[in-house]
């Protein structure tokens, strides 16, 4: 059938990577970080690995997932998923540069193929996009806990199933990549240290890195074997540094009891990290005047930096001034006209201004160059419906459900836009996928 050939587009993108997310780590942990600092970080860190690996950098991105759970992922041939926790127990900007090339080089070395090849036999593609795809979802993620449940532990060592070969070849291969970039190799050891020890305990009491990760003594050996021998040749970026110091202060300060990061920040530290733990600390603790003042010192030192802005616009939004945060947000969007999730948070203040129009013209363009993006999609929706258009609004508001797992909703919603959008329009076709994967879900 025709319409077959559009089935659920958006979804099946990332049906490999919700897979991956829901089958290594517990249900109630699984949501996406979307931060345009963060992700600009990981870039900023990934970039020279990656290139090294002879792949291309424009073609390959991380995303980090809220967990305690330390652990990293190849998620398809496109995404790398890391956890938040993970982040937070490297020391240095080496060690997760070093986390980065271990999981580029299982993709450069095709280790990717076979697992697909594991994931197309245990399930079909479309479906787990659709019913595993609560992990992309923060207010959903129940529903990916149907798809944890309902996977045996046999099923989830076969969609792994990294074998040791294979992870000493990444092992290998990557610090071959971080030596040629002028990264300390030996930063790939520290990483396993961290795990040692590990592989005499029961599978439900080692760290989620290693049970998608076979360590061993005679790994680790090797891994330092390896370092020591290699000659680090290339001259490291001194952004890697910056960035990850801020990315992690950022991190930390978000997800933390800001109290508790208050007390750590030592009161002469005016670094750009400090500043930004400052803004994100004193936000979440409602205290709008002094998380202004970290932001403001921060834009005041950086004007031309997209991401002080895109802060100093948070910080007004969660204060609740918005005509200031669609202000600080324009003026981010303007320094960085490429970086849809800064789009995304201008589209929201101006839906709280109430200048609709001009917020469903910059959600969309967000929308074009970020489809998976279930709170964009939420916005997206409130701004269709307030400028009229109730069939793209119903469609948007079905693709959300969808992207939450939520097929029955979805389909109430789909239907709805079935007949509100013209028959035999790209959007229709969108409504008839939903409607299509549901029935087959039931």
């Amino acid at each position: 059938m025709a319409r077959g050939r559009h089935a659920t587009g958006i979804l099946r993108a990332v049906a490999a990577a919700i897979l991956t997310l829901a089958l290594a780590l517990p249900a109630a942990a699984q949501t996406l970080l979307r931060d345009a600092e963060l992700e600009r970080a990981m870039r900023e860190l990934a970039q020279p690995v990656i290139a090294a690996a002879g792949l291309s950098p424009a073609t390959l991105r991380i995303l980090l997932i809220e967990s305690d759970a330390p652990n990293a992922l190849v998620a398809d041939s496109s995404t790398i998923l890391i956890t938040s926790g993970l982040v937070l127990r490297m020391d240095r900007p080496e060690m997760l540069q070093s986390v980065i090339a271990h999981e580029v080089a299982h993709l450069a070395n095709g280790h990717l193929a076979r697992r697909m090849g594991n994931m197309k036999a245990a399930r079909n593609a479309a479906l787990v996009g659709l019913a595993a795809a609560a992990a992309v979802a923060r207010d959903s993620p129940a529903a990916a806990a149907g798809v944890a449940a309902g996977t045996s532990s046999a099923a989830m060592r076969r969609f792994f199933g990294h074998t040791r070969a294979e992870e000493a070849a990444a092992d290998q291969a990557g610090m071959r990549y971080l030596a040629r970039v002028g990264v300390d190799p030996g930063a790939m050891a520290e990483v396993l240290e961290i795990f040692a020890g590990q592989e005499a305990l029961s599978g439900s009491r080692q760290d989620p890195y290693m049970r998608t990760h076979p360590l061993s003594r005679d790994r680790l050996r090797a891994a330092r074997g390896v370092a020591a021998a290699l000659s680090v040749t290339g001259t490291p970026d001194p952004a890697a540094a910056y960035w990850f110091a801020r990315s992690r202060a950022k991190l930390s300060a978000y997800l933390r009891n800001p109290s508790w990061t208050l007390r750590r920040i030592d009161r002469s530290d005016t670094s750009d990290a400090a500043l930004v733990a400052r803004a994100v600390a004193h936000s979440q603790q409602a205290d709008g005047a002094s998380a202004l003042a970290a932001a403001d010192a921060l834009v005041a030192r950086r004007p031309g930096d997209p991401y002080a802005h895109e802060l100093r616009a948070w910080v007004l939004f969660e204060a609740r001034s918005f005509e200031a945060a669609a202000a600080a947000y324009a003026r981010a969007a303007e320094l960085a006209p490429g970086e849809p999730l800064i789009r995304a948070g201008y589209g929201r203040a101006l839906l709280a201004t109430g200048a609709d129009a001009r917020a469903l013209e910059v959600l969309q363009s967000a929308r074009a160059r970020d489809p998976r993006n279930p709170a964009l999609l939420r916005d997206l929706a409130l701004a269709q419906a307030r400028t009229g258009q109730t069939g793209a609004a119903a469609l948007s508001t079905a693709e959300r459900y969808a992207l939450a797992g939520r097929l029955k909703d979805a389909a109430i919603h789909a239907k709805r836009a079935e007949g509100l959008l013209p028959r035999g329009s790209e959007r229709w076709r969108r409504a008839q996928d939903i409607l299509i994967a549901a029935e087959t879900d039931d």
